[in-house]
């Protein structure tokens, strides 16, 4: 008898019913006892570590209002694991990022992709020593600014613009 092993189409139908559940407000738990499974098992599918035998993949696809075609969709691409669109939806929190990211304006968008892409691409920051400076008598502690910094007071002086406005 031969060893059945999932494969990347078993990873690519686990991506997209997390997506699906995740896309529906629905836990791992309350989608596993809805099918007849454990969460543990609803993970394995997920993750494409088990393969979902036909009849299952029916009741998925029912419980979660869509059909079974929906979840091969693309199937016939190849699917590089880190860089499928259905794979990075699958990651946690990634749906409600998009969904956030459409409710903006385009130059929102823009600066959004901009700070994300800045962000990723830092290396970590080496915290320097706090360095006292002399000012008369008292002395003050001073931080280095980072862009981090720098973009919250530009914000804050922003908000602070429109509040301000808002009052007149």
């Amino acid at each position: 008898m031969a060893v059945r092993k999932s494969g990347p189409l078993d990873a690519m139908v686990g991506a997209k019913i997390r997506m699906f559940r995740i896309n529906r407000g629905m836990s791992q738990t309350a989608l596993a006892e809805r099918v007849g499974v454990s969460f543990q098992q609803v993970q394995k599918y997920e993750k494409g570590a088990n393969r979902v035998g036909a009849s299952r993949l029916s009741q998925i696809a029912s419980v979660l209002g869509i059909t079974v075609g929906e979840l091969f969709e693309s199937s016939q691409e190849k699917i590089a694991a880190g860089n499928s669109p259905v794979h990075l939806l699958a990651e946690p929190g990634a749906l409600r990022v998009l969904k956030a990211y459409l409710r903006t304006n385009s130059r929102v968008r823009l600066a959004i992709a901009r700070l994300v892409e800045s962000i990723a691409d830092q290396k970590p920051i080496v915290q320097k020593p706090v360095v006292q400076k002399s000012v008369g008598p008292k002395s003050i502690a001073h931080k280095p600014m980072t862009k981090a910094s720098v973009a919250r007071l530009d914000t804050a002086a922003r908000s602070e613009r429109r509040s301000s406005r808002a009052r007149t």
